[in-house]
């Protein structure tokens, strides 16, 4: 393997393989939320616009969130094209298939096409405030510390309306 196949391989370990599980694990997570929904005979539409705080976003923003961070991560650093979808989810079945298309998008990108995208610059327009990043960067100081918020803050909204998930569902151990 060459220099740059070994740390295309590298960040492809800490991106692409890392939102793969995120993804995987907070659709068990959802799972777990609508389960409980079911058993204590609550109507979706309350756990999925359920919010910690006025003003944060709704538990199915949440979800769209950590999909959009995650679609685009995969696409900048391997230069494709960002998909694009609607944010017009209303109910867990909607939830999963967007995320069963996060998912697919990324297991598509091979290690390969990470090459050099560490030093790339990736720019990103927030509020009319342009944020330049290189490749790693964006992917440590954005991307990720976004995923993971969002993602716990879906797993909180669900927890502090009593659905039983523990740790164990975050991390996607002993399922």
């Amino acid at each position: 393997m060459t220099t740059e196949e070994g740390k295309a391989m590298r960040l492809y370990d800490v991106s692409i393989a890392p939102l793969l599980r995120n993804l995987q694990n907070l659709k068990h997570i959802l799972q777990q939320g609508e389960l409980y929904a079911e058993q204590k005979k609550v109507a979706p539409e309350v756990l999925l616009n359920s919010r910690l705080s006025v003003d944060m976003y709704p538990l199915t923003k949440q979800v769209q969130l950590v999909s959009d961070m995650s679609k685009g991560a995969g696409a900048r650093l391997a230069g494709l094209e960002i998909p694009q979808y609607a944010d017009d989810e209303t109910s867990f079945e909607m939830l999963y298939a967007r995320m069963d298309k996060t998912i697919a998008f990324l297991e598509q990108i091979q290690p390969a096409q990470l090459a050099g995208a560490e030093d790339k610059e990736v720019v990103l327009t927030i509020r009319k405030v342009d944020l330049t990043f290189s490749g790693l960067d964006y992917l440590q100081k954005w991307v990720m510390p976004n995923v993971y918020f969002h993602t716990t803050t879906a797993y909180n909204i669900l927890r502090h309306l009593g659905a039983p998930l523990g740790k164990t569902e975050y991390l996607g151990q002993k399922r």
